[in-house]
Parts: C-alpha cells; structure tokens; sequence
C-alpha cells in the first residue's frame, strides 16, 4: 500500500515538476561556477576526476658521457638551480650555499608555509631517493610536472619554465643527476590538498615531438631563453594583485618570497627604470651575480646567486641584454627600508610610500 501511495505521488504533474526544479537548479549551479570560475572550472574538475594529462614512459637510457655529465652540471648547479629546491641550505652562510652533504638531497617547505610540499631527495640512492626512477621518470618531470608516479607535481617545480629545454640538455640534466653522490635521506610524500588537484591537474603538458637546440639570431635572443628557463620573471613580477598598476608587468618587483629560513623577501624591480637596475652596465651585472653584493649591500640569499655565479659571462651578459629590453617600470621596492603602503602593488614593502 505505502509503495503504491508513494509512486502515484511521484508521477504525473508531481514527477514533472520536480525534474523541471532540479533542472534548474543545477543550471543555477553552473551558472555560478561559470560567474566565480570561468567555464575552465568544469574542465578542472574532469582533470580531478581522470588525473592530468601525460603521455606513457618510455623505455630508454641516456648515455652516459662526460660531455652530457659537465653539461648537466652547469645548467643544474646554475642557471636552471635545481639544488635550491632539491637540497637543505646553510643560512649562516651568506647566499645560503648547500652544504656538500646535501646536494640533491631534498627539502621540505614547511618553513615557506608550504607543508604539504616535499622537493624530493633525487639523489641516487635506492632507498630514499631516484635511483630506482627511469631516466624517463625524470625527464619527464623536469619538463612535463608529472611525477615518477605519473602524479601531478606541485608548479614550485619549475616544469613550465623547463618545457622549453631541448632533449640534450634534459638528457644531460638525467646523467648529472646520476653521477651525485647517494644520500640516505627519508622524506615525506607531497600531498596535494583538494583545491591544489583542482588547480594544477590541468597544467601539465605532454612533449611528444623532438625538442631541437634553440637557435639564436642576437645575444637579447638568447637572453630570453636563459631568463624563460631559470624564471626570472617568476620572481621578478607581482602576480597576485589584479587591478594594481604593476600586477602582471614583468620585472617590476614587488612578488613576496618567503624563504626557507622563515625570512620574507620583496623582490626587487630589475626593468631598466631608475626606480630599477638603469644604472647597471654589463660589467656590474656580472660582478653582482657573481658576488652577492650591490655595492656594499648583499643580496639576501632567496635570491639565488650562489647558484647563478656559476653561468657563463656569455650567459650572464645575454640575460643582461634581454632584461635592458623590457619597458621601464617605475615600482620602487626596498628591502633595506621599513615597510610602508605602496598604492602601486596595493602593499607593504620598503620605499613604497616613494612610489
């Protein structure tokens, strides 16, 4: 009797009626994510469901040469500074080099507020690090953000500024890497919260084609392949402030790094602007990346010059040459002075109440 109550209840004008309530409600539903997060939201949430895009592994094994191994070696322990993130720092020092015991050996970022995030040991030892990931785990990770794993990686590894690396350089990255010494070091998985899957699960892209050696008509051409790489811009630029006058303008400063020692950093304006580096010439470019000091003045070591001494005059003086051709920007920051209200980047920061 009550089941033949409840299905004459449920049909007719009755049935109807609620399907049309639940029809719009859920349009109402979408039309809400579309207003708060644009329709990419619905492509997010497939991306939640069925895990990022990758492509499968291959099977292959770079030679190991000396050339590929002194490659790596440059571009890992300069300009690309993968040590930074991959290793403990010794704070006392200044620069914050690694210790020799570390190199490679992983980092945990709970002192950036980021505990959740692991920079994994990648050093090859079996039990705690790389050395049972392919050559292709790695290389896959390095310019594609998925993890050995065939997880997403976490965007603080840099895979969208390293997507631009032709093979050789990725497959001497792999071989230097290989050739470190093995540190028994046991760290935490990274674990990704919800609202990060979200995010990021739609921002790894599979490279399937030959990726050539760059080539470069100008020294500014190459410039710009050696600042897209170790993400200068990255730093350099405040993303995060829509609506501001230097939100988004590159290199105009004013991004807040906080670095593994707890201290944080406004990074400075480097367009060729007085309120930037104008007064720079190629000569005291170099001399400060490779001393840390502007003047009297040391760089604070989440600028990563210890690894950047490292590049190549040549290399220093393209970059050099790419960051005179940006357009100027007036923003100055101060990390020498108290903080104080910049109505530029709508924050708080040394000399803002001078712009």
């Amino acid at each position: 009797m009550a089941r033949c109550m409840m299905s004459r209840s449920l049909s007719g004008p009755s049935m109807k009626k609620a399907i049309l309530i639940a029809v719009v409600c859920l349009a109402a539903f979408c039309g809400f994510i579309s207003y708060a997060y644009g329709w990419t939201a619905y492509y997010s949430a497939w991306r939640l469901v069925v895990g990022p895009r990758k492509r499968p592994l291959r099977d292959i094994k770079f030679e190991r040469t000396e050339t590929r191994r002194a490659r790596g070696q440059y571009l890992v322990e300069g300009v690309l500074a993968c040590f930074r993130c991959h290793s403990e720092r010794d704070w006392n020092q200044d620069g914050a080099p690694v210790p020799e015991n570390a190199r490679g050996a992983g980092h945990r970022f709970d002192k950036e507020d980021i505990p959740n995030l692991t920079a994994p040991n990648i050093t090859p030892d079996r039990e705690t690090g790389a050395a049972l990931w392919t050559d292709d785990m790695l290389a896959r990770s390095i310019r594609e953000g998925i993890g050995h794993d065939g997880r997403t990686l976490h965007p603080q590894m840099w895979a969208a500024a390293f997507s631009k690396l032709p093979d050789e350089d990725v497959a001497s990255i792999v071989v230097y890497v290989r050739s470190i010494p093995a540190i028994r070091n046991s760290l935490p998985k990274t674990q990704l919260t919800l609202s990060q899957r979200f995010r990021f699960n739609t921002r790894p892209e599979p490279i399937t084609d030959v990726v050539p050696q760059p080539k470069f008509a100008t020294p500014k051409d190459r410039g710009e392949f050696l600042e897209f790489v170790a993400d200068c811009a990255g730093c350099h630029t405040d993303w995060y402030h829509p609506g501001s006058v230097v939100n988004g303008q590159l290199f105009a400063g004013g991004n807040l790094i906080q670095a593994s020692n707890g201290d944080k950093i406004f990074s400075p304006n480097l367009t060729p602007d007085p309120s930037g580096i104008s007064y720079y010439d190629e000569k005291m470019f170099i001399q400060v990346i490779r001393t840390g000091k502007v003047g009297a003045r040391k760089l604070h070591g989440v600028m990563p010059w210890v690894f950047y001494r490292n590049v190549s005059d040549e290399d220093l003086k393209a970059i050099f040459a790419w960051l005179r051709s940006q357009t100027p920007v007036k923003h100055i920051v101060d990390n020498s002075e108290p903080p104080t209200y910049c109505r530029l980047c709508f924050q708080k920061h040394g000399g803002g109440d001078r712009n």
